[in-house]
């Protein structure tokens, strides 16, 4: 189903979610996450959205649902709407220094370096604006540019944001 390569970035992404490093994504880790994008979720929110995964999150069930996703059952909404939670003006764009900072900050945290890479691999305007609804676009539709979007990292930078989108329904995307 997946090469050796893309089996490692999914452990990385399930490793960046893991916080509490046993082996599990669960409503802690969920809410840690949440919490260092600065949502304050409610337990009955974390529940809903830990009520969606088929039983517990090993990395085997992590795997299992990124499969299914990424390939291709992921409507384009799904994925925009995940971003589109750290866009609180909804206008399809998010600020570089915001999810540079977001990136760099949480998790197994990217470096600057390879933020760096993705950025220059993204769609960001001359006002340092990431166009999330043209990097949905993309991953969905592909690039304009064949040599767009070959970076491997740029992968594990949507498996985070996809895995908040994915594990509960669109109606749930976006903290109250």
């Amino acid at each position: 189903m997946f090469d050796q390569s893309q089996i490692q970035e999914f452990k990385e992404a399930f490793n960046m979610i893991d916080q509490n490093r046993d082996s599990f994504i669960d409503k802690e880790d969920l809410h840690d996450m949440l919490a260092s994008l600065g949502k304050n979720p409610t337990d009955e929110y974390l529940e809903a959205m830990m009520n969606e995964a088929p039983g517990p999150i090993n990395f085997t069930m992590f795997l299992t649902m990124f499969g299914e996703k990424l390939n291709g059952t992921d409507p384009e909404d799904v994925i925009r709407n995940a971003f589109a939670c750290l866009d609180e003006e909804g206008t399809g764009f998010i600020q570089e220094d915001y999810l540079r900072e977001l990136l760099t900050t949480m998790g197994d945290r990217f470096t600057d370096e390879e933020v760096d890479e993705l950025f220059r691999e993204a769609p960001i305007d001359k006002k340092s604006n990431f166009n999330y609804v043209e990097f949905t676009r993309i991953l969905k539709h592909g690039a304009k540019d064949k040599d767009d979007f070959k970076d491997e990292n740029m992968q594990m930078f949507i498996f985070y944001f996809m895995f908040v989108s994915n594990l509960y329904p669109i109606e749930h995307h976006c903290m109250p």
